[in-house]
């Protein structure tokens, strides 16, 4: 599995940390969550797949948590790994992303995550701005597109 992101510190015990995320075309562009607070910054919508929840469950929820949206034909599109420092939980994490491709198929209300706001980018934008160099990577192929110089929107993570 490919990695992204730091490499791991032989010296730190780090949890494993299953999460699911969705590349949401729409409107010529892609729908994408603002995460305000401590974050913010640009990010695929999507997180951790609770225990005893399945992975689809986890980003069904996960998606309309953060935008607001309901998606229909979630196809598993690319995974990777992150080694990583979750300040919301405290916790040194291995995680393991898998990246679903999506179509976004009504809005229902704002997003529930106080601190979330579904935004849409155009794609090329996305992979200058999202966060995470695994998604960014993971856009950049599913939209056939050569990732630029990364903006001052995004930010390393």
């Amino acid at each position: 599995m490919k990695r992204f992101g730091t490499t791991p510190d032989p010296a730190r015990d780090y949890t494993t940390r299953p999460g699911v995320y969705a590349i949401l075309p729409y409107s010529n562009g892609i729908l994408t969550t603002f995460q305000a607070g401590v974050h913010n910054e640009y990010q695929l919508p999507g997180g951790g797949v609770d225990p005893g929840e399945q992975p689809l469950q986890a980003l069904y929820r996960e998606v309309f948590e953060e935008t607001g949206w309901h998606i229909t034909q979630p196809r598993m599109f690319f995974r990777f790994k992150r080694f990583v420092f979750m300040p919301d939980y405290d916790l040194w994490a291995e995680k393991i992303c898998t990246i679903y491709s999506a179509k976004p198929v009504g809005r229902y209300l704002t997003a529930p995550e106080p601190e979330h706001r579904p935004v849409i980018l155009q794609a090329s934008e996305a992979i200058n701005c999202l966060a995470v160099s695994g998604d960014r990577h993971a856009v950049s192929q599913f939209f056939k597109l050569k990732p630029g110089p990364k903006t001052a929107r995004g930010q390393t993570k």
